[in-house]
């Protein structure tokens, strides 16, 4: 299976005078979390909230910044959360992806909103 790639829209809830940033986001669900480059951070005028450290795909740890609120939208579903500030691309990790309750179809090589629920997303919370 190849990469998987999906529109999103990322804003500052904070600062809703500034325009969305729109980027295709390689969509990772070995990642945990939305990370995006500095450069996206400087557009959205996301504050530093603290520093985390990571284990990035070489397996070499890095402390990097951690920044948000951030409103993640794609496939006319939205969540909130935090960004992670690394590497040159967009990068869709597990918990967004869940909490938007999205899935990816492999055959079709692309992102869908869960087919079992179409018109909402669910969660299980039990």
């Amino acid at each position: 299976m190849g990469t998987i790639n999906v529109e999103v829209s990322l804003c500052n809830p904070q600062k809703p005078n500034l325009r969305a940033v729109e980027v295709q986001a390689l969509v990772d669900t070995g990642a945990t979390v939305l990370c995006i480059p500095e450069h996206v951070r400087i557009q959205l005028g996301l504050e530093e909230l603290e520093r985390r450290e990571v284990t990035v795909a070489n397996g070499k740890k890095e402390v990097v910044p951690y920044v948000g609120p951030v409103k993640i939208s794609a496939l006319g579903r939205s969540c909130y959360g935090g960004a992670l500030v690394l590497g040159d691309r967009v990068l869709l990790g597990a918990i967004p992806m869940e909490d938007m309750d999205l899935v990816l179809s492999p055959t079709r090589q692309q992102v869908t909103v869960n087919p079992e629920s179409p018109n909402i997303p669910s969660a299980i919370v039990m």
